[in-house]
């Protein structure tokens, strides 16, 4: 049997605990997640450095899951093109029943693997692609159908789920299988297991955009000045990563058509909006390595 569908010996009692006793399990269950990815990390760097490897080759990723999985994994992609500024095409989130199942219960669409192939198949869904398979328990078909059709073509493909020797880990390249356990309330696992996909996809397009180069130092540096709110944090970044004033910062903000990167890139090295643009197209959007490829006289 499935850990994740185990009873938890230690909320047996869960329909007698007043409110602070059940929000208190939960908390001190919430606390197992994170050390119980732990042994996981490798695996996940791992998979991070491929989606890494494919995007600089063109690729693009594709999250699929049924239920709370694929709403987690639609959610993941959806906050990726305006923190990171990617085209939306080159990181899509799938679930299972398409999109009113972001917001209807459609759990009846989880065992179609055939919708999930259609699905890739409209999208041209090839071999220079990676899919992330989530599933909980390992053995939702939408998921392994996905994984399957990616096995097929030969793309990178990656599980997360939530059981050990899954269905879904034996048709990836790379299986992430994180031992959350019983759930309090017994098979329910929006919780803990719910939890620990979230960590794990914010783990993987995280690192995979740092290693992309949207990211300089801490900041969000290629987020797109959508709101006043945005446009204020643009502000700040200016002035935490070159001490500029807010004025000054502003106006080099200004002098850089609003491009965050190309502002730092003109502050930093004293180069012309033409030098940041050239420097930052050679390598690839990587401010960083832009500013130290412009130090060396290029």
């Amino acid at each position: 049997m499935r850990k994740t569908e185990d009873t938890n010996d230690k909320s047996t009692a869960l329909d007698e605990m007043n409110a602070l006793d059940i929000v208190t399990l939960m908390n001190e269950e919430d606390h197992t997640v994170p050390r119980a990815i732990t042994p996981c990390l490798p695996l996940i760097a791992e998979a991070a450095e491929t989606i890494v490897s494919r995007f600089e080759q063109g690729g693009r990723v594709f999250t699929a899951g049924a239920g709370t999985s694929g709403r987690i994994a639609v959610l993941d992609a959806a906050e990726l093109p305006p923190t990171f500024s990617i085209d939306e095409s080159r990181w899509t989130g799938l679930i299972a029943g398409g999109y009113d199942a972001m917001w209807t219960p459609l759990e009846e669409n989880e065992d179609d693997r055939e919708k999930i192939v259609a699905e890739l198949k409209a999208q041209s869904f090839s071999k220079d692609d990676v899919l992330i398979g989530v599933t909980a328990s390992g053995s939702t078909p939408y998921v392994l159908g996905a994984l399957s059709y990616a096995k097929q073509l030969g793309a990178a493909s990656v599980s997360i789920s939530c059981n050990a020797d899954t269905e879904a880990g034996k048709l990836s390249d790379i299986a992430i299988e994180v031992q959350t356990g019983p759930e309090i309330i017994r098979g329910s696992t929006r919780l803990k297991a719910g939890t620990a996909q979230k960590m794990i996809l914010n783990m993987l397009s995280t690192t995979a955009m740092v290693r992309l180069g949207r990211v300089y130092q801490n900041e969000m540096v290629n987020m797109r000045l959508l709101n006043q709110k945005l446009a204020g944090r643009a502000v700040t970044i200016l002035m935490n990563t070159t001490g500029l004033s807010q004025d000054e910062a502003l106006q080099a903000l200004k002098e850089s058509g609003n491009d965050i990167k190309a502002a730092i890139f003109m502050v930093l090295t004293s180069g012309t909006l033409e030098d940041a643009r050239r420097c930052l197209s050679h390598e690839n959007g990587h401010l960083k390595k832009a500013i130290q490829y412009h130090r060396k006289g290029f």
